[in-house]
Parts: structure tokens; C-alpha cells; sequence
């Protein structure tokens, strides 16, 4: 976990030096940074969790970009007698509408999800058990630019979105006026969601 915080610390003080060189064109192609979740439902376990790590954006072009992220949450059960970690990865594709120092966009991919428990009796690790889980996630969110080579964004993505299938999940992803029709015939369901804020330096 330590070496995961001064990975972070690195990326801030590389984004703060980079902001404060000058910069021939906002038009940068390849970023990097730290960001942070807020997560609940079916990654959670005790209420809204707080995730840290990183991701790459890979701008594609002036409307889309390509986004990696990779999460990482370490903490004991309520009993204290088992060690959970938690390691998130979503691959998500960004469209946005517009382009300005304010854009919006909407987001959308798939992730993968890894949980390990490693249970402890008398300061002795016992055997671990690690649970894989695939999901879908959108979400909409925004951009702020932050001079020429770095941006703040913020964004809200619903996680393991299904399509059909089990109705005592909870029906409808996006509050869009003349959608909900269409989403009940499509029984759309969610089973979790997410809050996620970074910041992205671009070379």
C-alpha cells in the first residue's frame, strides 16, 4: 500500500510541475494521473468505500478518448479476522459531445474485478480464496481543464449493468426524460455505482 501512495505522490508532483511549464498546444494525445472512487453496491461490503489508484487516457481523437484504470482497496472485516483487498479494473471508452474547457461526456466499458480474503488466526495468514467478477459500467461525467496539459474531471457510472434477465434488480440506469419506456422493455438493471474524480497530465 505504501509503494501504491508514492506512486500517487509522484504522479501529483509530476502534475504540478507540468502545470506550471508552458505548453504549446492543449491538444495532447496520451495522459496519466491519480484518481479516486467512491463505490457502493455490489463491490461494497460496508457502506460507500473509498478506492485509490491510477489510469491512462489515450485521446483518440476531439470527441473520443480511451480510458485504463486500475483501483485498489486493502482493509479487515467487521470480525478483524480477515484481510480484504480489493482490486478493480474498468477499460472505458469516453464520447464527448462537445469540446471546451468545461466538456462533458459520456462513458462506457467493461470491467474486471478481483477480490482476494485472506484470513488471519493468531497473526498466522491463512489460506487466501480470490473471487473474479466481469461487469459493465456508463456513466456520465466531465472535464475541466486545468491550463493546457492537464484536466480535473468528475463522473457518476452505474457498475454491472444487465440487460434482461433477473427482475429483482433494481430497473432503470439514467434519469433521461422519455427513456424509461425503452429501459422496462429492455430491463435494464444496475447493481452498483460509483463516484470518480482524478486528475489526468498530458505529454
Amino acid at each position: 500500500m505504501s509503494l501504491l501512495l508514492r506512486g500517487i505522490g509522484f504522479a501529483v508532483a509530476a502534475g504540478l510541475c507540468l502545470l506550471m511549464a508552458p505548453a504549446e498546444s492543449q491538444a495532447q494525445s496520451f495522459g496519466v494521473g491519480p484518481r479516486f472512487s467512491f463505490v457502493s453496491g455490489e463491490l461494497d461490503s460496508d457502506g460507500r468505500s473509498r478506492y485509490s489508484g491510477g489510469m491512462l487516457r489515450l485521446r483518440t481523437s476531439d470527441k473520443s478518448a480511451i480510458e485504463l484504470s486500475l483501483d485498489y482497496r486493502s482493509h479487515l472485516n467487521e470480525s478483524l479476522k480477515a484481510r480484504i483487498k480489493d482490486f478493480p479494473i474498468q477499460a472505458s471508452f469516453l464520447f464527448y459531445p462537445v469540446r471546451r474547457n468545461m466538456a462533458p461526456y459520456v462513458v462506457g466499458g467493461i470491467g474486471w474485478y478481483r477480490q482476494s480474503v485472506d484470513p488471519v488466526e493468531n497473526d498466522l495468514l491463512l489460506e487466501s480464496v480470490t473471487t473474479r467478477k466481469t461487469g459493465y459500467h456508463a456513466g456520465l461525467g466531465a472535464d475541466v481543464w486545468m491550463g493546457r496539459r492537464a484536466t480535473l474531471h468528475l463522473d457518476y457510472r452505474y457498475t454491472f449493468i444487465g440487460f434482461g434477465g433477473d427482475e429483482s434488480k433494481e430497473p432503470g440506469l439514467l434519469p433521461i426524460p422519455g427513456l424509461g419506456g425503452l429501459q422496462d422493455k429492455m430491463n435494464l438493471s444496475h447493481e452498483g455505482s460509483m463516484w470518480t474524480t482524478g486528475v489526468t497530465v498530458y505529454f
